[in-house]
């Protein structure tokens, strides 16, 4: 049996951009300063959207200022303890931010229902300019963090454009109450704002849930794969086929082949096979035709000839 693995160096795997954690450095920095202001900016006007925003926005700049520090950790190379890297700190990050996201939403929603209860005046002309500000300063952050692949960016990023949403909820409500006295816009704007990003925190989520589970990653199909690997020349079947994400962006796999002929030519062709699916990291075991297979427990695609019934997985 010959182990084969084809680590040749990791330097040369894209690693996120060093740009990445800098500009995440960047949005902490902006939300921080910029949910003082909104706490004073909440207070003098009396608006519970501005104030629930503050709020929210303390939380985001906890959550960005973490994600920044793992973010850079993402970057090291991988070592004895972390044989993988540490592309899942990366990952964490992103995690951390959204379970403070949907807690800050949540308390927002609280907030502007109570306030919905019980209206109390507010300062338009106040909330107008401290708007148009917000509207201003988030916007630029939303496009600073635009580009990025990871989900921890892509997290901080879903920051940015709620808020740029929000205060350009809050510029609107301002203005509409400022001639109707509408008080109660306030809280519902709120209210609005946060069930978005609610649903969008959710969805991060289960992006994320899914890394940690290690489930097979979008747009792989594990039977397709099985299908083309043994429709390779030199190769009568393949068995154990685990396909797991790092990060939602590279891709791993583990294999055993059955292999007649050649093995050192077998795998190389079952490599470029796999990159071709998007995977750019294989470890394979070869085994001959005649060998039998010791491990028939963990079948995740039809067993080869001689190895057990057929159980198909959908």
């Amino acid at each position: 049996m010959s182990h084969h693995h084809g680590h040749h160096g990791h330097h040369h795997h894209h690693q996120p951009s060093p740009t990445s954690a800098a500009r995440i450095l960047v949005a902490f920095l902006l939300n921080l300063s910029f949910s003082v202001f909104e706490l004073i900016g909440g207070l003098y006007t009396g608006s519970v959207a501005i104030l629930s925003d503050a709020l929210h926005d303390l939380g985001d700049a906890a959550g960005i200022g973490c994600s920044f520090f793992l973010e850079r950790k993402s970057r090291k190379q991988p070592d004895v303890t972390h044989t993988y890297g540490y592309i899942r700190y990366s990952v964490l990050g992103g995690l951390i931010t959204t379970v403070i996201l949907l807690a800050g939403s949540c308390i927002v929603i609280y907030n502007a229902v109570l306030r919905l209860l019980t209206p109390s005046p507010i300062h338009y002309d106040g909330m107008l300019i401290f708007a148009v500000v917000g509207v201003i300063v988030n916007l630029a952050a939303a496009i600073f963090t635009r580009h990025g692949d990871s989900l921890n960016q892509k997290a901080v990023n879903l920051h940015m454009l709620e808020d740029v949403l929000g205060w350009v909820v809050v510029l609107i409500g301002a203005v509409v109450m400022r001639f109707t006295d509408w008080v109660f816009l306030d809280p519902l704007m709120s209210i609005g704002v946060a069930v978005f990003i609610l649903i969008h925190a959710l969805g991060n989520l289960k992006e994320i849930t899914n890394l940690f589970l290690e489930k097979t990653p979008d747009g792989i199909s594990v039977e397709e794969l099985a299908q083309h690997l043994a429709a390779l020349e030199g190769v009568s079947s393949v068995h154990h086929i685990h396909v797991r994400s790092l990060d939602g962006g590279r891709h791993y796999a583990t294999l055993h082949a059955v292999v007649k002929g050649d093995p050192a030519a077998a795998k190389v062709a079952i490599r470029t096979e796999l990159v071709g699916h998007g995977i750019t990291h294989a470890t394979i075991e070869t085994e001959t035709p005649d060998e039998t297979c010791a491990e028939t427990e963990c079948r995740v695609t039809p067993p080869p000839e001689g190895c057990g019934g057929h159980h198909h997985h959908h």
